[in-house]
């Protein structure tokens, strides 16, 4: 749906983005993350058409962005960070006005109006100022904004920014449920544990390179080298320890709330014959399996790799 090849961007002598290829598939929510100055902010203005790419391609939803730019503006539904507002209107004719501007013909536009509102949770402040919504309000508005032309790629730089812990809880089961629905989903945010519990991809910048992208979970074993484990052993904990062991493959456990943790270097083949060996040897095995590191664990090492 968004498919990014060999993008370079340069501002005068300065090289914002250089030779970045990144692609996001219907029903993905990929988390772009990387440190002030990394190029994010750059990569999704290039896709919107906000600034010119030396060179590289750029397709949304099988449009070229380049050749076409306004075929391929009617697939993207798009959330700036700090969005502005209208504050002499309500939440209603700020859609409203919004839908018209989208070709929303007139006489669907109370109803895609009002299904954006009750989408977000604001159906109750359809006819309240703009001016007087929360910040945490003023984001859902612009997110229904942003969902009302039904688009099939949605970007979204920093949503979560302002938001109370309900709305976020709320943004997340949004996000996930547009990706259920099949969209395509870009969104950059600083906050690591937000993108965490919400993204199927993560794409980490670095200098305007990408360093690493790709499914959460690879990008973890890719980038912390060893996967680390945690099981929960319910009895013949002498013996489980013995065989951990013997194996070869496992570091020294480490003993948490809730069980064992150990890293362990060979595959999930490997992993799946000592889970084998365990039971067969009478340990009962509550639970074993593959704890995928934190985002911010994985930006930090990323980060230090690329600075030594």
């Amino acid at each position: 749906m968004i498919d990014i090849r060999d993008l370079r961007v340069d501002y005068d002598r300065l090289c914002a983005v250089q030779d970045l290829t990144l692609s996001v598939a219907p029903g993905e929510v990929c988390g772009l993350i990387g440190p002030n100055g990394a190029g994010k902010t750059t990569v999704m203005r290039a896709i919107l058409g906000l600034v010119e790419p030396t060179y590289g391609s750029i397709t949304v939803a099988g449009v070229d962005m380049r050749e076409r730019p306004r075929d391929g503006f009617r697939h993207i539904g798009f959330m700036p960070d700090q969005p502005p507002l209208y504050d002499d209107l309500t939440c209603w004719e700020f859609l409203d006005l919004f839908a018209a501007s989208y070709g929303v013909p007139s006489a669907s536009r109370d109803g895609a109006c009002h299904a954006a509102l009750e989408q977000v949770g604001l159906s109750a402040k359809a006819n309240t100022l703009t001016i007087e919504l929360s910040r945490g309000m003023r984001q859902r508005l612009m997110i229904a904004k942003t969902l009302l032309p039904d688009p099939e790629v949605i970007i979204l730089d920093e949503p979560a920014s302002g938001i109370d812990p309900q709305g976020r809880s709320d943004l997340k089961n949004m996000v996930r449920e547009l990706a259920r629905r099949g969209r395509a989903v870009l969104v950059s945010s600083h906050i690591l544990t937000e993108l965490q519990e919400m993204c199927t991809s993560v794409a980490i910048m670095e200098r305007g390179r990408m360093v690493v992208s790709g499914p959460v979970g690879d990008v973890s074993r890719h980038v912390m080298g060893t996967t680390v484990y945690t099981a929960r052993i319910l009895a013949g904990g002498e013996t489980f320890l013995r065989l951990l062991e013997s194996d070869g493959r496992a570091g020294v456990p480490a003993e948490e709330a809730d069980g064992v943790r150990f890293a362990y270097a060979g595959t999930t083949a490997d992993a799946a014959d000592l889970l084998t060996r365990l039971v067969q040897a009478g340990v009962r095995v509550a639970a074993f399996g593959p704890r995928e590191s934190g985002l911010e664990e994985i930006f930090l090492k990323v980060g230090a790799r690329e600075l030594s």
